[in-house]
């Protein structure tokens, strides 16, 4: 049983419901086949049918952890530190990126934008979700757009999406892993008939780490 103090400390931040922390190699998007340490906060409400972390979606199920703990194993790791979950802006980012921040530590999120943005961070990831899309806030402040296409129908998503961010925010178009053989080729085609975009891999599966 979570006591009223823990859960007072959650829903200000001072503590995060962590689901695990690891070291690797960052497989997607810009910063792809760099070392990073990942911290996956639980909690999700987004849906996704094709997540591939579902077990972070129940946040009660992930020990409250105080954000203390989270920043000194992060520093003892890496200077990049990527924040991912579950939905991690389902929390109040704040006191965990001022500690990361305070050990010179660069903080990257990846995150639905489902909620609004909180903590200060170097690098914004926004992969938007049909089922609960972005708050307008943070579009102009993404610096890449992922979409993740699992059907035909995403390529007109991800331009609905596109028209959103700001000029130079990157683009980059992903293939949902479970039928990556199927829409790999699509993702091909459309990015060389819009180059405005990237083809984005999960190249940690490819190479078989976290």
């Amino acid at each position: 049983m979570v006591s009223e103090e823990v859960m007072r400390m959650v829903d200000e931040g001072k503590m995060l419901p962590l689901m695990e922390e690891f070291y690797t190699i960052q497989g997607e998007g810009y910063h792809k086949g760099s070392a990073a340490y990942f911290i996956r906060v639980g909690g999700c409400d987004v849906g996704c049918h094709w997540c591939d972390v579902k077990e972070s979606w129940n946040a009660g199920t992930h020990p409250p952890t105080d954000i203390g703990s989270i920043a000194e194993n992060a520093a003892k790791y890496s200077d990049t530190i990527v924040v991912t979950g579950g939905e991690p802006l389902t929390w109040d980012m704040g006191p965990l990126t001022t500690g990361l921040k305070a050990k010179n530590l660069q903080t990257h999120i990846e995150t639905s934008g489902a909620y609004p943005l909180s903590g200060a961070w170097d690098w914004i990831c926004l992969s938007p979700k049909k089922n609960k899309l972005p708050v307008a806030e943070i579009y102009p402040l993404a610096n890449e757009l992922k979409v993740i296409v699992y059907n035909k129908h995403d390529f007109v998503f991800a331009e609905e999406q596109a028209a959103k961010v700001g000029p130079n925010c990157i683009l980059y178009l992903q293939p949902e892993w479970s039928v990556r053989d199927k829409m790999v080729p699509l993702i091909v085609d459309y990015v060389m008939e819009n180059p405005k975009w990237k083809v984005s891999l999960q190249t940690h599966k490819y190479l078989n780490i976290p």
